[in-house]
């Protein structure tokens, strides 16, 4: 058998049809490789033969023992069924409980008179000790060498606990194993060996073993040193290579021109750009004087000053000749950029019109819902190159949408687009356009190398002057409803010295499930499981809670709703009259979340505030306090006090630092929806690494990944890696790898 085709087997030839259809449907094992990078989650210790009196309590331990005697008892009006065991071993007794389905097996097995050994954890129970659901091998008494042989295998041991499911427990996983584990001799190893040798690594099929059959704590340690080494190494190493395809593209340069369009927009800026947006603002430039595609990340706190640092490229690249568009993920968005950048702009914005500067350029709008004349003209001006910038949704990739000459594309909310719509853009230039992703989630900087691996990366890190400090606190609604009541007086007293408020909730409030309640009864019984625990019940509903407000605590205040199921207009009027201070309340559900600037809005009350995610609340948060007025921020939750929920709304109202909170966010969630595994469904290509905690493996394994393509971009001279590579770069995880 050839070293890569063990790895290939199907598990079906191994290990029969029933056990391998449950690894494919329920594990997504399919593989004799699949199995054994399938690692166990932890180990059980089973402890060194332990006599029955000298039993630690609260430890691990193994016993071998005599059956005195076995009983099932009843309990629960004969519904529940106990098994208990009496051991004895000479030197004392114990006692062995087995419940429900698992009392089977041991009640036949566990006849008096027979000997066996027994591991778990000791425990007291009516002053007695005990072992509950111990897992125990019988004992051969007939053979005493066997017997011994038997003991020495089983106890002491570090027995590996697999990450299982519900037709499939551990130790049928572990058996599974047993029956591949010959085949880790045949692991391809993807470290050149150079690197290999030099950091002192344990080679592949002896890591793999170690790892399913450690003797002792030390094989484990190095096992997973090992492990985590060969994931980290293998995806820096696929995001260095789509890095040095993407370096190798060919793009027109864009050099800044003197007394262009970004100089005329630089003299009329009524404030001086912070050190980091300066500094970010260079990344970029220089970026565009190359003749390959830039392709960064911009990262920045809410309210940093992104769209300016942004819009800066954009007009480099008009002064340049070029086009720039701008991508936004919804249509309220798309509106609000514009809106903003030809604010900005004034007169700039309006080239070849009426009253617009000679220097200037047309910003145009290009969204789904536009009426056909409008779109018509619009449509015509990038043809011809009228307009220098568009903004718009992704309408902006479709076939009709024709460039005269597009050289930058801005991305707003990288997560939000897929590798199908980059692609796409790309293919609208004469020459693929340098790319710029923004995103205001703040990215700790493990995960910005292992999801944006393929981006530079710059992070704009200093709030502009004159933002005003956030202050935030929870409001425990159901342990103290007069919190509540206070958090409206709060709002009231805001819009009276003349601002206005933001009240979120995590649902319109219209859905079909709604109507079907109507009838009563259901309504009733959610209503009785909502009173009994707030989880159940459904999220607080935008439409819901603008009702109330206006009948009550905010009375005789302009309350406005502002929701993704509205038309376009509609939304785009609410927006409008909001901005201009028209409305003094807007309910809305998280279509706020993202762009929406209205200086004015200093307070947000956030209902159901337990039921949004970290960076969410931070995105939310910074809606407000974009003034000179300081913000207010209220998180509502009707969570207990002790509940990991209340703990994150805790974390969040403890620091406006949004690194911060994305690592509390990451620490909390783990890897799985981080790296957008947990969308796609499809199996994490890391099983033993964690983006949070191994944070120098994976600095390091960058910067080996990065020597070895530099010195072979093809890896010709590493054939193991390229075959390790092409397996982790199955369709699934290239797409993955390409939604970042």
């Amino acid at each position: 058998m050839d070293r890569v085709s063990s790895f290939d087997e199907p598990l079906l030839k191994l290990l029969g049809g029933a056990t391998a259809k449950v690894m494919a449907e329920h594990l997504d094992l399919h593989t004799v490789g699949d199995l054994l990078h399938h690692y166990p989650r932890r180990y059980e210790e089973r402890g060194k033969l332990t006599a029955l009196a000298d039993l630690p309590l609260d430890e691990h331990v193994t016993v071998v023992a005599q059956v005195a005697d076995a009983r099932i008892l009843m309990f629960n009006n004969g519904r529940g069924k106990r098994l208990e065991v009496t051991l004895t071993d000479g030197s004392g007794r114990l006692q062995l409980v087995f419940f429900g389905h698992g009392v089977h097996k041991p009640h036949k097995e566990l006849l008096p008179g027979r000997q066996a050994m027994f591991a778990g954890k000791v425990s007291v129970f009516n002053r007695k000790m005990q072992l509950a659901h111990p897992t125990y091998q019988l004992l051969d008494a007939s053979d005493a060498d066997e017997a011994t042989e038997a003991v020495d295998a089983f106890a002491g041991r570090l027995l590996p606990i697999y990450p299982a499911c519900k037709q499939l427990d551990s130790w049928r996983i572990a058996k599974a194993v047993d029956a591949v584990l010959p085949s880790a001799r045949d692991a391809v190893d993807p470290l050149p060996a150079s690197l290999r040798e030099g950091r002192g690594f344990t080679p592949l099929p002896e890591a793999l073993l170690k790892v399913h059959r450690p003797q002792t704590k030390a094989d484990v340690e190095d096992a997973r040193a090992r492990l985590k080494w060969d994931e980290a190494f293998v995806l820096q190493v696929a995001l260095a290579r789509r890095r040095y395809a993407d370096a190798q593209l060919p793009a027109v340069a864009r050099r800044p021109v003197a007394d262009g369009l970004l100089d005329a927009f630089d003299a009329k800026l009524p404030f001086t750009l912070t050190e980091g947006q300066e500094k970010v603002s260079k990344e970029i430039f220089d970026d565009l004087a190359t003749e390959h595609p830039m392709h960064r990340l911009l990262q920045g706190e809410v309210g940093s000053g992104k769209t300016m640092v942004a819009l800066r490229a954009m007009l480099t690249v008009v002064d340049a000749g070029g086009q720039a568009a701008m991508l936004a993920p919804t249509e309220v968005l798309a509106q609000q950029h514009h809106r903003s950048i030809t604010e900005m702009m004034g007169e700039l914005a309006e080239g070849g019109m009426l009253g617009g500067s000679d220097r200037g350029t047309k910003v145009v709008l290009l969204t789904g819902s536009m009426g056909m004349a409008a779109r018509r003209q619009a449509l015509l001006d990038l043809v011809t190159g009228e307009a220098g910038i568009v903004i718009g949704t992704h309408a902006l990739i479709e076939d009709k949408v024709q460039f005269h000459d597009l050289g930058l594309v801005v991305v707003d909310e990288q997560h939000r687009f897929g590798v199908e719509q980059r692609d796409a853009l790309r293919s609208k230039g004469k020459q693929p356009p340098h790319l710029l992703v923004m995103t205001a989630t703040p990215i700790p900087r493990t995960v910005a190398m292992t999801v944006f691996g393929d981006l530079e990366t710059s992070v704009l890190d200093q709030l502009p002057a004159g933002r005003s400090p956030i202050a935030s606190h929870v409001v425990p609604a159901k342990d103290k409803p007069h919190f509540l009541s206070r958090a409206w007086e709060r709002v009231r007293e805001e819009v009276g010295n003349g601002h206005q408020a933001y009240v979120v909730c995590p649902r319109i409030g219209d859905d079909a499930e709604e109507a079907e309640g109507k009838g009563g009864k259901k309504t009733k019984a959610k209503k009785q499981a909502a009173d009994e625990d707030p989880e159940k019940r459904p999220p607080l509903a935008v439409l819901e809670i603008a009702d109330e407000l206006r009948k009550g605590a905010l009375a005789g205040l302009g309350v406005e709703v502002l929701h993704g199921r509205m038309h376009p207009d509609a939304k785009d009027d609410v927006m409008r009259r909001f901005a201009a201070g028209d409305v003094d309340v807007l309910v809305a559900t998280t279509v706020i979340e993202v762009g929406v600037n209205v200086p004015n809005a200093t307070a947000m009350v956030i209902m159901d505030a337990d039921r949004f995610g970290v960076s969410q609340l931070h995105q939310l948060r910074g809606r407000v306090g974009r003034g000179s007025a300081p913000g207010l921020c209220l998180l509502v939750s009707e969570a207990h006090e002790a509940s990991p929920a209340r703990a994150r709304l805790s974390a969040v109202a403890a620091t406006l630092d949004g690194f911060e909170l994305s690592r509390i966010d990451l620490e909390q969630r783990r890897e799985g929806d981080v790296l957008g595994q947990a969308q796609s469904g499809v199996r994490s290509s890391l099983r033993m690494l964690t983006v949070i905690d191994d944070e120098e493996v994976i600095a390091a394994a960058r910067e080996e990944a990065v020597a070895v393509v530099a010195a072979d971009p093809e890896l010709e001279h590493l054939p193991e890696l390229r075959t390790v590579l092409a397996a982790l770069l199955d369709k699934d995880r290239e797409e993955y790898l390409d939604k970042g």
